[in-house]
């Protein structure tokens, strides 16, 4: 009897000494993968908005937290509201846990409702993490005629679209529900060229994440030339409170929703609009990644928004770090995706605009100067114009550059040169780089 006791302790002793090991190897074998590896970073967006600044915040930093430390390359895919990035991450991208992908958080939405474009299911995404809990925000410029949201009821305000995202779903879903009067004008290719429409008087307003409204719209909107009127999220916002702008549910009354539909649909069409918006700014992986590298990079998400020195650069670029955990968002995705089918369909008509929608008239401008800095290979090129250091992004595949005539790489912009940007405005992506030298 005595035997068979120790040889069973024995037994188990070996059992719980081999489980001891089995993290470390685990560990181990995480860090020998990603040692020497050079990871992508997919954005959903064009360069300069928030995803953008959020996607390239977490390559200077996940790293440190992450075993084998990979170096990162970001790769912009802007396109129908995030869908085309995600497309490519489910079906294209390497599943072997090199690829994460900044997505727009309604695209779980947008597929769960069955709409046409995505080719992926949202559920079956390994989600890593978001960085914000946003809370939306209309804004109109003051020559619109409007001084507060009651005056969307009576007079058509013109707000820019660039997809199925906040942009265009926000104005829509308001006058469907609501009856008010924006008229969507869309075909810009991200927000930035939107707020330099509304500067220019070509529109009156967007509908966006106030993080990045106040940060792109910047002195504008600071110099009182834009005024916020209403905003989007299940829980109000504090700065918006003090500024006295209203929750949109303060306007889901009898007297405001649209037959055919009723209060209680209306609030709930809007609950689960807004629970996107609990996702903020979401980062994913592909649908067959391994779930030991896809533990891997949620830990190092998670250590990396606690690190002093990733929140001292969020404070630099002024973007506030409120971290939802991957598996919050696997469970809001999970339960966006058990909505009844007749819900959803209701969701799909309310999102659609159904007004006569105008199409934007993207300006392009162009700046000459001598070249003073090139920085990253040649993805931002600066130039002196008229006194000034004027900034442009350029893309490896979207940026046309020509020296002396012929085409060329970025990397081959060298400083004293003299280079004509073709591009929306300083500090955005370039469509075409002519340098001469």
């Amino acid at each position: 009897m005595t035997k068979r006791i120790l040889s069973t302790a024995l037994g188990l002793s070996c059992v719980l000494a081999l489980a001891a090991g089995a993290s470390p190897a685990s560990a181990d074998a995480i860090a020998d993968f990603y040692k020497g590896k050079r990871a992508q970073m997919l954005v959903g967006s064009s360069p300069g908005g928030g995803y953008d600044t959020y996607a390239r915040l977490v390559t200077r930093h996940i790293s440190r937290h992450l075993p084998g430390k990979p170096s990162w390359i970001v790769k912009n895919m802007p396109g129908a509201g995030g869908i085309i990035v995600t497309n490519y991450l489910a079906n294209i991208a390497p599943q072997d846990g090199t690829v994460l992908a900044m997505v727009q958080r309604n695209v779980s939405l947008v597929q769960i409702m069955g709409q046409k474009g995505p080719r992926f299911v949202a559920k079956d995404l390994n989600w890593i993490g978001s960085l914000a809990n946003e809370a939306g925000v209309c804004a109109v410029d003051k020559r619109a005629g409007i001084k507060s949201f009651d005056g969307a009821f009576n007079k058509i305000v013109l707000m820019g679209g660039s997809g199925p995202n906040d942009l265009e779903i926000q104005p829509a879903m308001m006058n469907n529900l609501l009856g008010t009067k924006f008229q969507l004008v869309k075909g810009y290719p991200s927000t930035p060229p939107v707020h330099l429409a509304i500067q220019r008087g070509e529109i009156h307003g967007v509908c966006q994440s106030w993080s990045s409204f106040k940060l792109i719209a910047g002195k504008y909107y600071s110099e009182g030339n834009m005024i916020p009127i209403i905003q989007h999220g299940m829980k109000s916002h504090p700065e918006l409170d003090k500024l006295g702008v209203p929750q949109m549910y303060k306007y889901i009354t009898k007297e405001n929703v649209q037959a055919p539909y009723t209060v209680e649909q209306a609030r709930q069409l809007f609950d689960l609009t807004y629970a996107a918006k609990t996702m903020g700014r979401p980062f994913t992986m592909g649908p067959k990644v391994p779930a030991a590298r896809v533990k891997a990079i949620r830990t190092a998400f998670n250590a990396m928004a606690k690190d002093p020195r990733f929140l001292a650069d969020a404070t630099k670029q002024k973007r506030d770090i409120f971290l939802v955990t991957g598996e919050e968002i696997q469970g809001i995705v999970n339960k966006m995706a058990s909505t009844p089918k007749a819900t959803l369909d209701l969701m799909e008509d309310v999102q659609k605009y159904k007004g006569k929608a105008k199409i934007a008239k993207v300006r392009m401008v162009k700046h000459t100067g001598k070249v003073t800095a090139t920085k990253r290979g040649g993805r931002r090129i600066s130039i002196n114009y008229k006194g000034k250091d004027v900034l442009a992004k350029v893309s490896g595949s979207r940026t046309k550059v020509t020296i002396n005539g012929k085409k060329a790489k970025r990397k081959a912009i060298k400083v004293g040169m003299t280079c004509t940007f073709f591009y929306p405005g300083a500090g955005m992506e370039a469509k075409n780089i002519d340098c001469k030298g």
